[in-house]
């Protein structure tokens, strides 16, 4: 459950044995869910995700978090507090299989642990050590000044998060009311134990969340791929990713 693998070259196509699987009759569907400052539209929409889900037969199905593109976007930090609850109160009916990225990722492992019974399969990624790290209250404010238009000259995340917040999908108001919300959910050795279904992590060697060995030896039934050369931000367009969630997919549970 643990072993690293490192995919291939990228390829633009279903991966062979997804291929091979052809359409898949009655299959779950997939629910796909976005990280901070985006929405499912550009992350999983624009990278080619939505497709390639719909060419091998499965049906995708993208939601946005609250704060975020098409959801509902309140500016008052306790608001947020449903964030996960908002999440969950949209999910298809019946067991899903889902797919997320970084805070994306730490909402569904999130409702996977209160609801272990809704999920079918998880793949995550963008999310490692750094949902075991302690949370530091000045952090969360410097993003909040980020999405206002004031970011830290010192920090280039931040200033990539600023320019995250000024898409047109996107409300930076919202957005720094999320990262100031008051009861931050954390995951504890406890809540991963009650993650039935299987799990894919996908992380990159080069994002600051990792390592992954903390979450996934904290998952009863986990699969580790890392991915060569890749950061944070450039997870969602990789193929290496895309490849190993496609694969995993079509195997059978």
């Amino acid at each position: 459950r643990d072993g690293r693998l490192h995919p291939s070259r990228p390829r633009r196509h279903p991966p062979a044995s997804a291929a091979a699987a052809g359409p898949m009759k009655g299959a779950a569907p997939v629910v796909l869910v976005h990280g901070m400052a985006t929405s499912s539209a550009r992350t999983w929409g624009d990278n080619g995700w939505l497709d390639l889900l719909a060419d091998i037969g499965r049906q995708p199905v993208p939601l946005d978090l609250m704060g975020h593109g098409s959801a509902d976007r309140p500016t008052e930090p306790a608001a947020y507090d449903r964030l996960e609850e908002d999440l969950y109160e949209r999910l298809p009916e019946g067991p899903v299989d889902a797919i997320g990225f970084s805070l994306g990722a730490r909402t569904l492992l999130v409702l996977a642990a209160r609801h272990p019974e809704r999920f079918r399969s998880l793949v995550v990624s963008g999310v490692g050590a750094n949902l075991f790290r302690e949370h530091r209250p000045e952090q969360s404010e410097a993003m909040a000044r980020a999405f206002e238009g004031r970011p830290d000259p010192d920090d280039p995340r931040l200033h990539y998060f600023a320019a995250l917040a000024r898409a047109p999908d996107q409300d930076p108001a919202a957005l720094a009311a999320l990262v100031r919300r008051g009861n931050r959910i954390t995951l504890a050795d406890e809540d991963l134990a009650r993650i039935t279904c299987p799990v894919l992590v996908v992380i990159g060697d080069r994002d600051y969340a990792g390592p992954a060995d903390p979450l996934v030896d904290g998952l009863p039934d986990a699969r580790l791929v890392v991915l060569r050369n890749v950061d944070h931000f450039a997870t969602p367009k990789s193929m290496g990713f895309l490849d190993a969630a496609l694969d995993f997919l079509s195997t059978p549970t």
